[in-house]
């Protein structure tokens, strides 16, 4: 067994890491979904076992969040039991110079919007793969829609340019299902020149219940790269 550590894994450690580093005692924090914020939330972990955080409570944006954060011993909450959330820490998909994102590559964007849009501080941890000079360039956009509305929202979208396609599930048969039992159209648009504006228009298709554009509501960006084999992060 080879003892070499992969550069790309252990660049989402640290950038994973960083992010976690910003967590106070006595915080909420809001649990990202995805390979990344799966480090955050493993050094949040460590950090409440050494002692050296304190009395935080977790909520989660998804059952992969919540499963994490059992594993590594944070106490959770829920939005009812809370008015307000300290800190998110969650990934994307896609990152723009102005710090708009598109997310939902794991069809948790509806969760993640709810408690992401509610933090005083959201954090982002992407690695540079991510940053992109428009939205939509890289990465299809996740529309998520309840299963009765999937042929009408469809249409709609390609009414307003763009190419849906229903997401299928892998080594399942069939569509993937969201945490809210709905369904998620992957769209691509040729480019997005006004996310705010999209972000808006798609919400208002009967059936529709949350994109994966968010716009303005990312306050931190940090970005993990590989240079010359050792990770390197910067706050974006």
């Amino acid at each position: 067994m080879s003892a070499e550590i992969d550069p790309v894994k252990l660049m989402k450690q640290e950038v994973g890491k960083a992010a976690a580093e910003r967590v106070l005692s006595g915080t909420i924090v809001g649990l990202g979904t995805g390979s990344t914020t799966a480090y955050a939330i493993e050094h949040l972990g460590n950090r409440l076992q050494s002692g050296e955080l304190k009395d935080i409570k977790g909520i989660p944006t998804s059952f992969q969040a919540e499963v994490l954060a059992k594993k590594y011993g944070i106490p959770l909450t829920t939005l009812d039991a809370t008015d307000h959330i300290d800190i998110a820490i969650d990934g994307a998909d896609e990152v723009d110079p102005q710090k708009n994102l598109v997310k939902g590559g794991g069809a948790a964007h509806t969760r993640e919007k709810i408690v992401d849009s509610l933090a005083e501080q959201f954090i982002v941890v992407v690695d540079s793969t991510k940053l992109v000079e428009t939205l939509g360039s890289s990465f299809l956009l996740p529309v998520e829609v309840i299963p009765m509305a999937l042929s009408p929202a469809m249409r709609a979208i390609e009414n307003l340019g763009g190419k849906p396609e229903l997401r299928m599930g892998v080594k399942k048969a069939g569509p993937v299902i969201t945490d809210q039992g709905n369904m998620v159209i992957d769209v691509k648009f040729d480019s997005i020149a006004n996310p705010a504006e999209l972000e808006k228009t798609l919400n208002n298709i009967p059936g529709v219940l949350e994109n994966g554009l968010f716009v303005g509501v990312a306050n931190v960006v940090l970005v993990g790269e590989v240079k010359d084999g050792q990770p390197l992060i910067r706050e974006f």
